[in-house]
């Protein structure tokens, strides 16, 4: 299916993200900061992104900012996860570069749909 960077610190959220998305066939690449993040994109260029935006050493708006930025990576779709919800945060994300949004906790059918979406799959958001 698809090679996915899946950009988070917390090691529960990687542990359950990155299982459930390789049960349905994708390769995760895991990176725990935004600096691993950046590099690992434009050296694996992965088909999708999902991108915590609190994490340490670059944030995830930075790392988004970054990569939107490059020539290389802009065309890869990210999908922020935040465990904000505060009211404009969505329309941040999408400021910062983001092509989606999910809040956290992960609704995991919610995020799967976007993840479709944006990989051409079909499926609704």
């Amino acid at each position: 299916m698809a090679k996915i960077l899946l950009v988070e610190d917390n090691e529960m959220n990687l542990d359950m993200l990155s299982r459930r998305l390789e049960k349905r066939g994708h390769q995760i690449l895991i990176a725990t900061d935004g600096a691993q993040g950046i590099a690992l994109a434009q050296t694996e260029l992965p088909n999708l992104i999902l991108m915590d935006m609190s994490l340490p050493v670059i944030d995830g708006w930075e790392a988004t900012r970054q990569l939107k930025g490059a020539a290389e990576t802009r065309h890869i779709p990210i999908i922020a996860l935040t465990a904000h919800a505060v009211a404009g945060d969505r329309e941040r994300c999408l400021a910062a570069g983001c092509d989606e949004y999910e809040n956290k906790p992960v609704k995991f059918p919610q995020l799967l749909a976007k993840i479709d979406l944006l990989l051409g799959e079909g499926g609704s958001v």
